[in-house]
């Protein structure tokens, strides 16, 4: 088991985090959008004819919108921990096709084994608090040669955040999202074969913090680790924090937020891996994507 460095609250808080955030979720999710189109776009050079396709962790359903019109003939299935995401993104698609919805826990698919033959997952790796489980789930409920292809985040995302808060005080303010080689290394642990991974960075500007804050808020990506303060920040470490975060002001006026963007994806072996008690599985060097900066 990996080393997640924080533990996340209760699946109930998650989930009611992000039903707060469903009204409010599409005006200001533009990383998210721009990351499911990019993600997306790496299923036209891979050969896939999926019957049912699964968008996990499926928010309001931009992506399964994307997959319902990509795949015309498969049935897409949006999966969601906040039911009120869900009521959001039954409403994709056109009124003869739109995705089956679901509220379920991504790290206990009430689905049956091999029922799946392309699982997409948009950003929701990082609320998922144990990647072993999850990937195990996946592996399951996907067929003998099918496909599992996401995105996360990466260790510097809000790099700026998390330094202008490392000067405020000593508590967990930013999740530590996790590195991509660690999370290539729990596909392979799960029984995945040829995972590719590779990542790249987004960066998001703002007016003033506030924009900044406001957008997590609203986007659901508000702090959620168990070492978190509990109750409202402190006026006096508010202002101390926006001191701190005007050192990285750029030159046009306005303030940067790093966003490093993990994607990957690995392949179901036609045939099941049989592994001793302490054997590895060897991955080439050339299928982990090189990192691009």
């Amino acid at each position: 088991m990996m080393d997640y460095r924080f533990r996340l609250v209760g699946k109930r808080q998650t989930q009611r985090v992000f039903e707060r955030a469903a009204a409010t979720y599409d005006r200001s999710a533009v990383l998210q959008q721009e990351v499911g189109r990019r993600l997306l776009e790496r299923l036209e050079v891979i050969r896939i004819a999926p019957e049912r396709v699964l968008d996990l962790g499926a928010g309001t359903g931009q992506v399964s919108a994307d997959l319902l019109r990509r795949y015309p003939q498969a049935q897409v299935l949006a999966l969601d921990l906040a039911p009120a995401m869900l009521r959001r993104a039954r409403k994709r698609g056109r009124f003869w096709r739109r995705p089956l919805c679901l509220a379920a826990d991504a790290e206990a698919l009430p689905l049956r084994p091999g029922s799946i033959d392309l699982l997409v997952s948009n950003l929701t790796l990082p609320w998922l608090p144990d990647l072993d489980r999850a990937f195990a789930g996946f592996l399951r409920v996907l067929r003998p040669g099918g496909l599992v292809l996401f995105s996360s985040l990466g260790p510097d995302t809000l790099k700026e955040l998390r330094q202008a808060w490392a000067e405020v005080d000593d508590l967990v303010h930013v999740h530590e999202f996790i590195d991509m080689h660690d999370v290539g290394d729990a596909l392979v642990r799960a029984g995945f074969s040829d995972p590719v991974m590779e990542a790249e960075y987004i960066n998001l500007t703002y007016p003033d913090l506030d924009a900044l804050v406001r957008d997590l808020r609203e986007t659901g990506g508000c702090n959620l680790a168990t070492a978190r303060r509990a109750g409202l920040t402190p006026k006096r470490a508010a202002s101390a924090l926006r001191t701190a975060y005007e050192r990285w002001r750029l030159p046009d006026g306005r303030l940067p937020a790093t966003c490093e963007i993990v994607y990957g994806h690995a392949w179901v072996p036609e045939m099941p891996v049989r592994r001793q008690a302490g054997s590895a599985i060897g991955v080439p060097v050339a299928s982990i994507g090189r990192r691009r900066r």
